[in-house]
């Protein structure tokens, strides 16, 4: 009698764990596919006040030159981010950034 109860109360154990492990994949997909649309969005926004700044009309201009800068440091902190939740990041949109950057 005993032993039932120690298996049941195992398969109910069992069963609560992958539910709640099933969540918490779940969840860490979601933030997975938002922080890799967060760093190519931030990624092209950088690329836009790069290209901005050279132009003749705001060369040389300190506050985009300042904005380019910490732009380029939160992309370092984004770039650690990315390492861990690389998962669901869009490499065809990645490359393009890459080459759009490249061209500039």
């Amino acid at each position: 009698m005993t032993f039932y109860i120690l298996v049941a109360f195992s398969a109910v154990l069992n069963f609560l764990l992958i539910w709640y492990l099933s969540r918490l994949l779940r969840k860490f997909y979601f933030i997975s596919e938002n922080l890799a649309d967060l760093y190519l969005t931030l990624r092209s926004f950088q690329i836009f006040t790069t290209n901005m700044y050279s132009m003749d009309s705001y060369h040389g201009e300190p506050m985009i030159q300042e904005l380019v800068y910490r732009i380029k440091e939160t992309n370092v902190e984004m770039e650690e981010f990315r390492e861990i939740f690389e998962f669901t990041l869009d490499e065809e949109l990645e490359e393009e950034l890459n080459a759009t950057e490249e061209e500039t």
